[in-house]
């Protein structure tokens, strides 16, 4: 089974596939999970349509696939799971973008959500350890404006409150003997 939702402009994440059409500069989010095997699997990718944004657009989904990539790159055995939201919050603050706090990754195999939770801001309170064969995503949303999100009215679509743009990349990773492996690559 795959389950895909398609996040486009200020539409944070959980964007429910519609009649909408596209525009030659919408930045888009599109987050496919997968259920094969007996395991679930998850990623997302941000992109400009048609490939052209302005250069604004182009910083936000540059500074979110390099924010999700030190952050995997800081993964490793013995490793506490705040080095994963603080090497985000070191790329968003040097880009100037903020990240969202309200959604964050999660362990991943035979269920789909469960622990370990990820956070993918700067914080102390994350201190649990990283351990070889741990399975879990990382899947920063980063944002032009605030902070701020508010659900629509159908229950499960979130978009940013002050109406301004946002990426996200995702990939389900697991912890190896001597760092960390992606388990779900795209570009």
């Amino acid at each position: 089974a795959v389950v895909s939702t398609q996040s486009t402009g200020n539409v944070l994440c959980h964007g429910i596939p519609n009649t909408r059409k596209l525009r030659s500069g919408d930045i888009i989010s599109i987050d496919v999970s997968i259920y094969y095997g007996g395991v679930f699997g998850d990623c997302c990718s941000s992109v400009a349509v048609g490939g052209e944004t302005d250069v604004a657009g182009h910083r936000l989904i540059a500074a979110s696939k390099r924010a999700t990539l030190a952050a995997i790159e800081a993964c490793r055995p013995g490793a506490r799971f705040n080095v994963i939201g603080n090497a985000i919050g070191e790329i968003a603050s040097e880009e100037g973008f903020s990240i969202s706090k309200e959604f964050i990754g999660h362990g991943i195999g035979s269920y789909f959500h469960g622990p370990p939770e990820v956070y993918h801001y700067p914080n102390t309170g994350n201190q649990h350890v990283m351990r070889p064969g741990m399975v879990f995503t990382i899947e920063p949303i980063l944002m032009e404006g605030r902070d701020a999100m508010v659900i629509l009215s159908d229950g499960w679509t979130a978009v940013s409150a002050d109406c301004k743009r946002s990426a996200q990349f995702e990939h389900t990773i697991v912890i190896t003997r001597d760092g960390s492996e992606i388990l779900s690559p795209h570009r």
